[in-house]
Parts: C-alpha cells; sequence; structure tokens
C-alpha cells in the first residue's frame, strides 16, 4: 500500500481570534508540524530564532524571493513574512500534517501554488471571533501595544474577517478547550477523508 502523504492545514484570523494557539498546541500535541515562517520583523521578548520564526535582513528575504524559494510571502503591518517551500513539502513527502498560521494574503497565493503536492494536501481554515466587541477585548487585553498598534490591528482585523468566505472551513471562536477541540476534530476527519486516500492512489473499498 503506498504510504500516505500528508495534509496541509492553513489557518488564518485576525489578530487575538486565538489561531496561533490553536495551531502551537496541534504541534505541542504532536499532531501536526507547526510550520515555521521567515520574516523581516525584529524578534520580540522570549521569541527564538529557528523556533518562533527564521529572522532574516530585507537583502536576506529578497534573495529568497528572487531564488523562487517561498511557497508564499506578503507584507503585513509593515514587515514581510513568507514560508519556504521546503519547510512544507519536507514533511508532506513524509506523511506529516503540516499546520500553517497565515494571513489571508499568504492562504490565497498557496491556493493558486500549481505544484500538485501541495494542491492535494491543502485544506483551510479561518478561525474568527463571534463578535467585534470580543475582538477588540482580546487586542486590548494584550497589555502589549500601544494605542496606535492595536487600532491598526483592529482595522486590518476587520479587513481580513471580509475574507471568510475563501475558506473551506470556518470556526468562531468559543472556549480554548471548544475551539481545539474542533480544531483537531477537522484534521482528523480529512486524514479519514476517502477522496483522499483516492489522489494518493489508494484504492476505493
Amino acid at each position: 500500500m503506498p504510504p500516505r502523504t500528508g495534509i496541509l492545514l492553513l489557518v488564518s484570523g485576525p489578530s487575538g481570534s486565538g489561531k496561533t494557539t490553536l495551531c502551537r498546541r496541534l504541534a505541542d500535541d504532536r499532531e501536526a508540524h507547526y510550520s515555521i515562517s521567515c520574516t523581516t520583523r525584529a524578534a520580540r521578548p522570549g521569541e527564538v530564532d529557528g523556533r518562533d520564526y527564521f529572522f532574516l535582513s530585507r537583502e536576506e528575504f529578497d534573495k529568497k524571493i528572487d531564488g523562487g524559494d517561498f511557497l508564499e510571502y506578503a507584507t503585513v503591518h509593515g514587515n514581510s513574512y513568507g514560508t519556504l517551500k521546503s519547510e512544507v513539502l519536507q514533511f508532506i513527502q513524509k506523511g506529516m500534517d503540516v499546520v500553517m498560521d497565515i494571513d489571508v494574503q499568504g492562504a490565497a497565493q498557496v491556493r493558486s501554488c500549481e505544484d500538485p503536492e501541495i494542491c492535494r494536501a491543502l485544506i483551510d481554515l479561518f478561525v474568527m471571533p463571534p463578535t467585534d466587541e470580543e475582538l477588540v477585548a482580546r487586542l486590548t487585553g494584550r497589555n502589549t501595544d500601544s494605542e496606535e498598534v492595536i487600532a491598526l490591528r483592529l482595522k486590518n482585523a476587520i479587513g481580513e474577517m471580509s475574507h471568510w468566505r475563501e475558506y473551506q472551513y470556518r470556526l468562531i471562536s468559543s472556549t480554548r478547550e471548544e475551539d481545539y477541540a474542533r480544531f483537531r476534530s477537522l484534521l482528523v476527519a480529512e486524514r479519514l477523508r476517502v477522496s483522499r486516500d483516492t489522489a494518493n492512489g489508494l484504492p476505493k473499498k
């Protein structure tokens, strides 16, 4: 029987939606590999290069763009972010699922990728808070950003939420435990989907 190829799960949502927490918990539970992005922004306190992000200079980032190394890249809040193709393919080719915490611009680029392995592996999910009021509460509750940064994030978040219909799945956030249970169940269901096995060369029964 041919080996199973991995699933590529794209997860998008505004700041404060909880998407990053969901992705990291899935990785901590060893359910999937958490894809590490490259970024040109400076590391925040406690962040480690190669664990949280690959921190690159603008020159290094542009060189990788020119070399066609990125599966996707985008500019968000004045900084550039990108996912290396090699960071994804090396895992899904081994049958390991990959979860990507990604903005709506990057998700659109991944969807447009013509690589058959990426197309076959891809599913996407949009995570959003139940109300605008809840979003504001989450953004202001961090106590790590200035009022100007919070205002910018809120403006961008409202714009991002208008894209939820472009995704195959949507998760409206509730409690952390309920969100994670539904999040994990999506991945489990996709592993069982017959059409995915058929695409991988496994016979229908």
